[in-house]
């Protein structure tokens, strides 16, 4: 499977981890994977959801992937694809609850 570049917050330097590794999980790759990597997030050196989490840290990337789980769940029934949105739904609850794994707590209100 192919490794996605993710940042560690507590260091400096960017390391591969493939995504098998992060989400515990095989996930079926596609010709074009729509879900887990598709490719017009993937244009540069690094995935937009990895520059995402570097740019607003792992606490406020938190609530990006909030948002991105209510867009697609609000949205599935409406655009003719929903087992796609509900995947896409389940891919940012993934990540987001391993952000919060990540930040044990810190700034939750």
């Amino acid at each position: 499977m192919d490794n996605f570049i993710t940042k560690n917050h507590n260091d400096s330097d960017l390391y591969n981890t493939s995504s098998d590794e992060i989400w515990g999980e095989e996930q079926d790759m596609k010709l074009e994977d729509k879900v887990n990597h598709p490719a017009h997030y993937n244009k540069g050196t690094i995935e937009t959801y990895d520059y995402i989490v570097d740019t607003l840290g792992e606490y406020e990337s938190i609530s990006y992937c909030q948002g991105n789980i209510i867009k697609y769940i609000s949205r599935m029934w409406h655009k003719g694809k929903p087992l796609e949105d509900a995947e896409k739904a389940e891919w940012y609850l993934k990540a987001m609850i391993k952000l919060l794994k990540e930040t044990k707590g810190s700034n939750w209100g």
